[in-house]
């Protein structure tokens, strides 16, 4: 059995700070009760998840407060600055496509970034097929 620990303040590091980290990416892929993985997810799955995870972000305030982008409709200088910003990226994987991961794109996905774009949360996968 996995046991999760997390005490931030067990977390021990050293940084040189004449060599300051500017960009830290961490990926986690989580799976939701109720709801197929990618491969596997409905079209309708994908929208209701979508509309829940959009509403839960939606609602954070102070230093997590942002701004949700639907990536069907998305306006193409949004997209670009997105992507600019290192937020959204190409895909062009073809292994992604024969497992199911793009069907119904780009239904159901988007990106959610902070107010000052420290972080971000992409909805059931954030790339766009190359």
């Amino acid at each position: 059995k996995h046991t999760s620990d997390m005490d931030v303040s067990k977390i021990r590091a050293t940084i040189n700070p004449r060599a300051p980290v500017h960009s830290v990416r961490i990926r986690v892929g989580r799976s939701f009760e109720g709801f197929g993985l990618s491969p596997g997810i409905t079209k309708q799955q994908r929208l209701d998840l979508e509309k829940l995870l959009k509403n839960a972000l939606e609602s954070l305030g102070g230093n997590l407060k942002g701004q949700y982008y639907p990536l069907l409709g998305m306006n193409e200088q949004v997209r670009q600055q997105l992507v600019d910003d290192h937020f959204l990226f190409v895909s062009g994987d073809p292994n992604l496509t024969v497992a199911g991961m793009e069907r119904d794109w780009p239904e159901g996905r988007g990106i959610f970034t902070t107010r000052k774009k420290l972080s971000s949360f992409g909805l059931t996968r954030r790339t766009r097929p190359g």
